[in-house]
């Protein structure tokens, strides 16, 4: 199959850094230093985002805080602070939008979008500035444009930060020349090896390897998918259902009774539940894992038409007798809400309007900005994070 030789017609933009560079942009003091974002601001916590001048020290996300620390030792550490990032991307969707109505948030910091204009260049340059202007001075945007969603990624990953690259297919065989295997989303090391083990050793020879030769290298038809992606045929706009949904936390205090683990639990839940329903699913079914601080665990699910009763009674199931390290909750048999089943008892047109209300108020506000009283004594365990995926709390 020949390269794709469509105009590009697919745009990828990826916010620089985007936790940190936000950070930047709402306290100038810090702009133009070292910083990061981690999920706990101690030694241990892990780093979730580095600033552009953080990664030149290759700070990077991943690392511990103790580890950042030890490469540039004044390092400036925050905790997340979810209300600025999802105020940056619902304004920055608003501003995607008015250049096409297909706007696709691929994650907290990325979107693809199909543009309706002739100059997808002068586009993506005018979206740039207004985004300096209307969002933040501060705030970079790398921007990839291609024939298909997966080389729009690349190629907004060729120049970062505050890149402006096209793979199309006039350039393509020479940006290929010059990427290895693993710089392909997708492609990780183990990937690589089953690529050597056929003679494949890189992009160019992973672009003119013939289908039978990638199958036999992923055991599947996926080998097919990677030929149609590298030749700039759309592979991945196909939106796959979710089977389940779940959160869990780690506890660091010595929790063993019931009463103590209720709060974190019914936190859990709450969160999980919304955002099921956000998406537009019900679920039939609760799962709880427990993992204890001695190695030992517990886990069981139930089919329950209350996922909140059918949680704690896992909870009085499992009946915890050490202190625990880490629950889990989740739900699976996933329906999608297409009609509301009446029933005689309760005012369930009702109870969805009333989710519906509070679930609004905690998207514009935060989570748990209105929640069930017996979750407050789990807030300083479940804190409010950015979901990363397309399926966010926004």
């Amino acid at each position: 199959m020949e390269f794709n030789k469509n105009p590009s017609a697919v745009m990828h933009i990826d916010i620089n850094s985007c936790f940190a560079t936000i950070e930047q942009q709402a306290n100038p003091n810090l702009r133009g230093k070292p910083i990061v974002v981690a999920a706990f601001t101690t030694n241990k916590g892990c780093i979730l985002a580095s600033s552009i001048e953080a990664k030149r020290f290759g700070i990077k996300t991943g690392m511990r805080v103790m580890d950042g620390k030890k490469i540039y030792p004044d390092l400036v550490v925050l905790s997340p602070d979810p209300w600025k990032y999802r105020n940056v991307h619902l304004k920055l969707r608003n501003l995607l939008l008015e250049y096409s109505p297909e706007v696709i948030p691929k994650s907290i910091d990325e979107f693809v979008i199909k543009p309706v204009a002739s100059s997808m260049h002068n586009v993506a340059c005018e979206i740039k500035r207004r985004i300096k202007k209307e969002i933040g001075e501060w705030i970079t945007v790398s921007i990839g444009i291609a024939p298909n969603r997966y080389l729009a990624k690349i190629a907004a990953g060729l120049h970062k930060p505050d890149g402006l690259d096209e793979i199309n297919k006039d350039n393509f065989l020479d940006i290929y020349s010059k990427l290895k295997l693993t710089d392909l989303t997708g492609i990780k090391v183990r990937n690589a090896a089953r690529l050597n083990c056929l003679g494949i050793y890189s992009v160019l020879d992973f672009y003119n390897a013939p289908v039978w030769k990638l199958k036999a290298a992923f055991h599947s038809i996926t080998g097919l998918y990677w030929h149609v992606r590298l030749t700039g045929y759309e592979v991945d706009d196909i939106e796959y259902g979710r089977h389940s949904y779940g959160n869990s936390v780690a506890i660091g205090e010595s929790l063993s009774k019931i009463e103590e683990l209720s709060p974190i639990l019914s936190r859990l839940t709450e969160k999980m539940c919304s955002r099921v329903r956000m998406a537009g699913y019900r679920a039939s079914g609760v799962h709880l894992a427990i993992i204890y601080k001695n190695g030992f665990w517990w886990h069981k699910g139930r089919l329950t038409e209350d996922i909140y009763k059918g949680v704690f009674r896992l909870l009085l199931e499992a009946n915890p007798s050490s202190p625990v390290l880490n629950l889990a909750v989740s739900c699976y048999g996933l329906t999608r809400i297409n009609s509301l089943q009446l029933n005689i008892f309760e005012n369930l047109e009702k109870n969805e309007d009333l989710f519906k209300s509070v679930d609004k108020l905690n998207k514009r506000w935060g989570d748990f900005t209105v929640t069930r009283a017996r979750s407050m004594g789990g807030a300083k365990f479940v804190l409010d994070r950015i979901a990363f995926g397309q399926n966010l709390l926004l």
